[in-house]
């Protein structure tokens, strides 16, 4: 089947996502959710490889990020939203399952939709953020992740951090890739987050974090989890204890020097973890 690509604006209730979709008309549905300070465009490398090997690819820019989906308030951006806003993507695409993959808070929906919604899922490929129970009781016992996941506190600060991350030509939002990420591809990601509205959309994710995220239940559908040694948010401690709360096959996959940012870094291993997961022969 001949691949195609389209950049389509999916309405789901009020808002409308922005939605890259691309590869084999037939092929198996893939459903790739980005992190912060990120957008859709950091799974360009990744969505073509599994473009070449047949699968479909749908990567949204998510609440907050999409133009057309950037609501007021806090208490709009909770995981429950966010999970609901991925369930509605599926049922605007009459898409029945798809083999969801996500990357930093993109990880963090997926583990809440997968715990939820198992008929929904085919496969779950996570990276760098664990199952939310174990990253939770890292957080709570693991001093080396507690002082990782310091930041957040900033992030949280309303107004406040906007202004540190925005000002000087959004310096400090560019410094958080630090030279592992194209610079042409950085300016994607921040030319994205300068428009009005969209970095505190994002930053709402933090803030309308709640303590029971940690009581996500553990996951029933096959998941490959990726973690990379030099990952400057997520230590170890959350990551080797994420196999505790996935009750079916699964992967624990180290990527050795490789830091947070493993789908623009090391896109063709984490294609290929991928592609493992689903079922699917690389081309």
């Amino acid at each position: 089947m001949l691949s195609t690509s389209e950049n389509a604006h999916i309405t789901v209730g009020d808002l409308t996502f922005d939605v890259a979709i691309s590869g084999p008309a037939d092929g198996e549905a893939v459903l790739l959710l980005h992190g912060f300070p990120e957008s859709a465009a950091a799974w360009g490398p990744v969505s073509e490889l599994l473009n070449a090997s047949g699968l479909r690819t749908y990567t949204p820019n998510q609440r907050g990020y999409s133009p057309g989906a950037r609501p007021d308030g806090v208490d709009s951006y909770g995981v429950d939203r966010l999970a609901a806003d991925v369930i509605g993507l599926l049922d605007a695409l009459d898409l029945d399952t798809v083999h969801l993959v996500g990357h930093d808070w993109g990880a963090t929906v997926s583990w809440v939709v997968a715990a939820r919604h198992p008929d929904r899922i085919t496969s779950l490929t996570a990276v760098s953020v664990p199952h939310l129970a174990a990253f939770g009781r890292a957080l709570r016992e693991d001093k080396d992740q507690q002082q990782r996941s310091s930041y957040i506190g900033l992030l949280r600060m309303e107004g406040k951090a906007e202004q540190v991350l925005l000002e000087d030509n959004a310096r400090r939002l560019r410094a958080m890739f630090g030279d592992a990420v194209a610079p042409e591809l950085v300016d994607k990601h921040v030319a994205l987050l300068t428009e009005p509205g969209a970095l505190t959309g994002a930053l709402n994710y933090y803030r309308a974090m709640t303590s029971d995220l940690d009581q996500t239940p553990a996951v029933t559908v096959p998941t490959t989890y990726l973690w990379s040694t030099e990952d400057i948010a997520m230590g170890r401690a959350g990551a080797e204890m994420c196999g505790e709360f996935v009750d079916a096959p699964y992967e624990f996959i180290v990527l050795e020097g490789a830091t947070h940012w493993i789908p623009e870094q090391r896109p063709t291993e984490l294609a290929k973890a991928i592609l493992e997961r689903t079922g699917t022969n690389p081309a």
